[in-house]
This record gives structure tokens, C-alpha cells and sequence, in this order.
């Protein structure tokens, strides 16, 4: 990866957040954390993101309303939505929205991982 790819995460699970956060620096990441969704819209109005990964179920704004947003403030971001509450509509409705990618909790690191590598690839083209 040549030029570091810069990451929002958004999870109101602290256990998670980390465990995302820590395991993506290692693999070379710039990443940026937040438990709180407004935080995490406040950053995107500053800072421009290569990738958005967040959660579905969190106190308002919910992961989707996250994600519209992310969509109009960023366009060009890509997103992946992460839930513990996967519904074949919900992973529909994400994707009709922006998300590229719908992942079920609990996850293999290794799922996510090799997801991004494909975006770092499209992002060096």
C-alpha cells in the first residue's frame, strides 16, 4: 500500500472499536475511531476518508442516517456497514445507499482485511 489509506470507524461497542482499530494500524492503516455517530460526522466534515466502516444499532444517529450522511458530505468515501443485526432488507437498503460491502457481527478480521485490500488495490489505480 503505498499511499496510507485513511479509515473512519464507528462502532458504540468499545471491545470492538478496539479490536478493529488496533488489528487495522497493524496492517498499516491510518485509522480514526469513535463511539459517538455525532463525533464521527463532525470528523467527516473535516478530514477526508478513503473508507467509512460502522455499525447499524447505535443511539441516534443510527449507522444508516452515519452513512447517508458520510455519502453527502464524501461522495467518493467507500463504506462498509458492520451489524450484529443482519437482515437480508438492511444489507439491501445499505448497499442501495452506498455501502460497497455488508458485514455480519460477529466477523473474522480477516474478512474485513481482505475487503480493504481490495479497495487499497482499486485506490492505487
Amino acid at each position: 500500500m503505498d499511499k496510507k489509506i485513511k479509515i473512519l470507524l464507528l462502532d458504540d461497542e468499545p471491545i470492538v472499536l478496539e479490536r478493529v482499530k488496533s488489528s487495522l494500524e497493524l496492517s498499516g492503516y491510518n485509522v480514526d475511531s469513535f463511539i459517538s455517530s455525532k463525533d464521527a460526522i463532525d470528523k467527516l466534515k473535516q478530514v477526508k476518508y478513503d473508507i467509512l466502516i460502522t455499525d447499524l444499532k447505535m443511539s441516534s444517529p443510527d449507522g444508516m442516517e452515519v452513512l447517508k450522511t458520510a455519502k453527502q458530505i464524501q461522495p467518493e468515501i467507500k463504506a462498509i456497514v458492520i451489524t450484529g443485526f443482519a437482515t437480508k432488507q438492511t444489507a439491501e437498503f445499505a448497499k442501495k445507499i452506498g455501502a460497497i460491502e455488508f458485514i455480519p457481527k460477529p466477523f473474522k478480521m480477516s474478512q474485513l482485511k481482505n475487503i480493504l485490500n481490495v479497495i487499497a488495490g482499486a485506490e492505487d489505480k
